[in-house]
């Protein structure tokens, strides 16, 4: 093909198409040669020379037309499908001559190959800062054609002819007209059968207008696709490509597709379709919250990797309306029940828990106290620490297989609407792996020679780093956690000593601010602005350490970071959850000999009912807290950056500007952004699904944040950010397995939480069999004498030289005190041992965790067997489908051969009877 020249290729690619039939697969060779040798063109000579480079083509220059409005070029008929902006070097105040002309050079060179590209370019100077030029970038019919073939776009064949299945709810359809977008102003998208689109077939396809067949986002994606990957330079045969490094060079100063007109109001130009208007007219705008969200428009408008996120929010959203119902109902039976709660009953009554004293909870500074002190939070436990926990943490259990299961059939039919099910598109190498490429290696399977940025040596090395770094990081948490735990020890002392050890009944503060809730509350606090301190520094850090890495395509880059992210935050959000769950209170030893920390910081211990009240105050300190700092700083930093932008240009306020001006004075949105947004949702389905046992109300929280969350999310991506450059992705990614292993582990932390934070399952031993003979006194079973039975009896002439004459012992002379634990008394044959009742509680709280397990889990599989991730309606369109498609173009195939074989045979016997006829004639 080389030999025959470049010019003879043309002309053979534009024969006519019946002197192409019967070899059409050579003049599609030819096509696809061509496309793949201008992808290597480049103006800019193998040596790097830019000076001496004279014949560049350059970008017309026009003035602005006078349009704000206008999505056109000054003609009014090329669209502006991208938008480049740049300061002219010749005008900036601090002009560093070599470095400016170093600059404009590379810049010349990459628009004069995007021209050779195909593409055309006209340039407008800005009206506000004539320091700045807009480059408009519009893809001719050709273009589009060529790489929608390269890129394997789907286009339509022919309309949709499968009908919609009705509703099985038909009587509540008067509701459902409720919740959705109008179709008056929101119409639906027609659907179609679609095929990868190619050229040599194009009669095929359903072109009506060949202005509409390419939608907005169709060519804003063609055209970044040629931007990142068209050269402006090559040095020692390394090639330096990409619109991403030359803004990030500072070459350009933006790269964007453009809004198609104001959000507050519709376009002047008639052939504007105002989706922008309608998006946050019907779905950013806080009267719509309650209606359901046009997903089809979001997606025609920013791309699928941008709907299918939306999709996915919308539908976690709904499914948590099951989950907060049943999770009130919980909280409303524990809270109209906690007046039938006997065991605090017990420690609220002046007979019992204000004579009950108990042991000092730290050295020197600690009295004893009455137990009487944690009556409120001993009533407030009987709201979480109920039946209705149980029940509420296997539902959980179940509901979170429910999700995921039937989020994978909706994602299939999501797949199929958005034609994503056969995602073809080979992704391409990142222009920062391409450019450290200097190793050339043999390829194994096509035995060529290819180049990579390291050695196999030199890979295994950054991995190691790279982990190395990523493992100091969650050390450096687990110290902060750690560091917790000693302010929580050193102030419990302090909190003892201060705040009052009797109750006056008259002060509120005196009955609610027990020394064990003042060391939780503020410690909680300290715990979320350390997480959110270090969640800032970790974010640059993981940035940081994932470029070191050097992934090759952005898929294995956002996996990779994503990996690294969920890790450390897991580690960080979770860390001190775990820790009050499943340690604090475990390893204290008795007042006799305690267990400390450091050899110094004795061992902090739980109320006497348990730790799980303080489990669900820190859970409610950080869920809150975090879904409070983020949507303010979601809302208010891209407002007040956009705020001081305008404030800058408010000299010039009363000029028109242009559509791209208006869109170069929004915020970028970053290629992180959705990034961001997926690993916050993911923290909270974590804390909904880990830890709900201690805490019911999660899920309504989650709830509340995230309808807020989804018109935040929408409100900022159509009023105070650029247009995103549309993206297609056929799923959520890496987060589908992270929540399947965060769904895995929810069952184990709720039934850890069950049997070993709560009190529920020493309840149930002491009921069933503690209060009754052998070992109780009463003739049936009652919860009466609980408190008495699980609170030991300690000698005080036992304590050790540190706790003995304590000064705050200020309850008069006491021979004993309790402390919560299953130990024999003092003068047993086994005195301070475990005794019976501690067995018993151990065995039956391992029982409880083995069956709830293994029954959660079989319900868990079982639902996943069920429930098949494709529905078989969905199923049988993308048959029908491929069906029809096939039949479709091989129909038309064969009718095109027919017709150009009938065409050759003719020529044929015209030509025979040519040879045949005497020389005379």
């Amino acid at each position: 093909l080389r030999k025959h020249g470049r010019q003879n290729l043309k002309d053979m690619e534009q024969k006519d198409e019946a002197q192409c039939a019967g070899s059409c697969f050579i003049c599609l060779y030819i096509h696809s040669f061509l496309v793949l040798e201008n992808l290597g063109q480049t103006i800019v000579p193998d040596l790097g020379s830019l000076e001496s480079q004279h014949d560049f083509r350059t970008p017309e220059f026009e003035e602005f037309n006078g349009k704000p409005d206008s999505l056109f070029f000054n003609d009014g008929q090329r669209r502006i499908d991208f938008v480049l902006v740049y300061e002219d070097e010749s005008r900036k105040e601090t002009n560093k001559k070599g470095t400016n002309e170093k600059q404009r050079r590379k810049r010349q060179a990459y628009e004069s190959n995007l021209i050779c590209h195909g593409l055309q370019l006209e340039a407008t100077r800005s009206v506000l800062d004539d320091k700045l030029v807009f480059v408009k970038v519009h893809a001719p019919w050709e273009v589009l054609c060529t790489y929608a073939e390269i890129m394997h776009i789907k286009l339509p064949l022919k309309p949709n002819d499968l009908k919609n299945r009705s509703s099985a709810f038909g009587t509540l359809n008067w509701f459902t007209k409720v919740l959705s977008v109008d179709e008056s102003i929101i119409k639906p998208e027609q659907e179609f059968f679609t095929a990868p689109f190619e050229k040599n077939r194009m009669n095929d396809f359903y072109i009506a207008d060949r202005d509409v067949f390419f939608n907005p986002a169709t060519r804003s994606r063609i055209v970044y696709f040629i931007l990142s990957r068209v050269k402006y330079q090559v040095i020692n045969n390394v090639s330096k490509f990409g619109i991403n490094r030359l803004v990030n060079s500072g070459i350009y100063k933006a790269a964007f597709p453009l809004h198609d007109c104001k959000f507050r109001r519709q376009s002047e130009d008639p052939s504007c379709p105002n989706e922008r208007y309608l998006l946050y007219r019907e779905w950013a705008h806080p009267r719509s919250i309650y209606k359901k969200q046009p997903l089809d428009l979001i997606r025609k408008y920013y791309g699928e990797k941008i709907g299918i996120y939306f999709a996915w929010l919308g539908y976690y959203t709904q499914m948590l309306l099951l989950a907060a119902v049943v999770g009130v109902a919980c909280f409303l039976y524990g809270y109209l029940n906690q007046d039938n709660c006997t065991w605090s009953k017990e420690v609220c009554h002046p007979d019992i828990g204000g004579k009950i004293i108990m042991c000092p909870q730290c050295d020197r500074l600690c009295p004893f106290w009455k137990l009487n002190i944690t009556c409120e939070s001993s009533k407030r436990l009987c709201i979480f620490d109920s039946f209705g926990t149980l029940v509420f943490a296997v539902f959980m259990g179940v509901w979170v297989t429910l999700f995921l299961e039937f989020w994978k059939r909706r994602q299939a039919e999501l797949e199929y609407e958005w034609d994503t099910v056969e995602l073809q598109q080979e992704e391409q190498a990142r222009p920062e792996y391409e450019a450290r490429c200097t190793h050339v290696v043999i390829n194994e399977i096509t035995q060529e020679e290819e180049r990579i940025p390291f050695t196999a040596w030199g890979k295994c090395i950054r991995i190691t780093l790279c982990a190395s770094a990523v493992f100091f990081w969650i050390l450096l948490i687990i110290a902060s956690v750690i560091g917790i735990i000693v302010y929580r020890l050193s102030v419990f002392i302090v909190f003892s000593a201060k705040l009052p050890k009797n109750i006056n009944g008259t002060d509120p503060i005196q009955k609610y601010l027990t020394p064990q809730t003042a060391t939780s509350i503020t410690a909680s606090i300290i715990s979320f602005i350390i997480i959110m301190i270090l969640n800032t520094i970790y974010e640059k850090v993981a940035i940081m350490i994932t470029n070191f890495e050097l992934p090759r395509t952005q898929t294995d880059y956002e996996n990779s970071l994503t990996m690294k992210m969920f890790l450390f935050q897991f580690v960080n959000y979770y860390s001190s959850c775990f820790y009050i769950a499943f340690f604090k209170g475990k390893f204290v030893g008795y007042p006799g000999d305690p267990v400390y920390w450091l050899g110094k910081y004795r061992n902090e211990e739980c109320d006497p009912g348990g730790c799980l009240l303080e489990l669900t105050t820190q859970l409610t300190i950080i869920m809150g807290g975090k879904a409070i700092w983020n949507n303010i700083q979601e809302v208010l930093l891209p407002w007040i950056m956009n705020l001081i932008g305008r404030f800058h240009r408010v000299s010039g306020s009363e000029k028109i500007t242009p559509r791209w001006e208006q869109d170069y004075h929004l915020q970028p949105m970053g290629k992180l952004g959705l990034f961001y947004e997926y690993l916050e949702m993911i923290i909270q389905f974590g804390f909904v699904s880990l830890f709900v046992a201690s805490f019911p109300l999660a899920p309504l929280l989650a709830l509340v944040n995230n309808i807020l969350e989804i018109r935040v999310d929408a409100w900022k991506l159509t009023t105070q950010f650029r247009r995103l450059v549309p993206e297609k992705a056929q799923d959520i990614g890496a987060w589908q397995p992270i929540m399947q292993g965060i769904a895995i582990l929810a069952v184990v932390t709720n039934a850890m939480i069950i049997a070993f934070t709560s009190d529920m399952i020493p309840r149930l031993v002491y009921y069933w069999s503690f209060s009754v003979p052998p070992y109780g006194d009463h003739t049936s079973y009652t919860m009466e004498g609980y408190i008495n039975n699980t609170l030991s009896i300690f000698k005080v002439a036992d304590f050790k030289n540190k706790s003995k004459g304590n000064p705050y012992s200020d309850l008069g002379n006491h021979t004993t005190c309790r402390y919560r634990d299953f130990r024999y008394p003092p003068g047993h044959p086994q005195e301070y041992k475990h005794n019976i009742y501690y067995w018993h509680v151990i065995a039956a709280k391992l029982a409880f965790i083995i069956v709830m397990e293994h029954v959660i889990y079989s319900v868990k599989f079982f639902i996943s067997y069920a429930i098949p991730d494709v529905s078989k309606r969905t199923k049988s369109k993308i048959q029908r489908e491929k069906y029809l498609t096939q039949k479709l173009l091989h129909e038309n195939h064969l009718k095109d051969m027919t017709k150009n074989m009938g065409v050759i045979a003719e020529r044929m016997i015209e030509a025979v009877d040519n040879n045949l006829r005497p020389k005379s004639e």
